[in-house]
């Protein structure tokens, strides 16, 4: 979570098409989970929770695509410059062939970027979002 904690804040960045979007991280919870609200151009806003479990993070995407897939990386130590989030299941999901988010990896600089894999028809199509602090 240490490395999380350097988000807390505003972000803002583009989106594969070149539209404006921010994300927002503050704790919840007692200082337990950490809120990301993501907000593209046109599209409704999503949240992901973060948080620990059994020595792992954890992280469940309420997605505008009307599922939330929640994913799971190895907790390192010190300053991890990225996080590879590995697919676990998902709530509301018929099928999993369903589109959802299958995986996503985080990476840290003096920016941070965001790289979901969209399964759709059995392939996975990146999404990659890049961000600079905006307070």
């Amino acid at each position: 979570m240490k490395r999380l904690a350097s988000l807390v804040g505003e972000w803002q960045g583009k989106d594969p098409e070149g539209k404006p979007m921010t994300a927002s991280y503050q704790w919840a919870s007692g200082g337990t989970s950490l809120v990301e609200t993501l907000t593209m151009a046109e599209k409704p806003a999503m949240t992901t929770m973060y948080h620990a479990d059994k020595g792992e993070l954890m992280l469940t995407h309420y997605c505008a695509l009307s599922n939330q897939p929640r994913m799971r990386a190895a907790m390192r130590k010190g300053e991890a410059k990225a996080l590879a989030f590995n697919f676990v299941d998902a709530t509301n999901l018929a099928k999993p062939t369903d589109t959802h988010m299958h995986n996503m990896s985080l990476s840290f600089q003096d920016h941070f970027s965001q790289e979901w894999l969209l399964s759709k028809d059995g392939k996975e199509l990146p999404h990659r979002l890049e961000f600079a602090r905006a307070k």
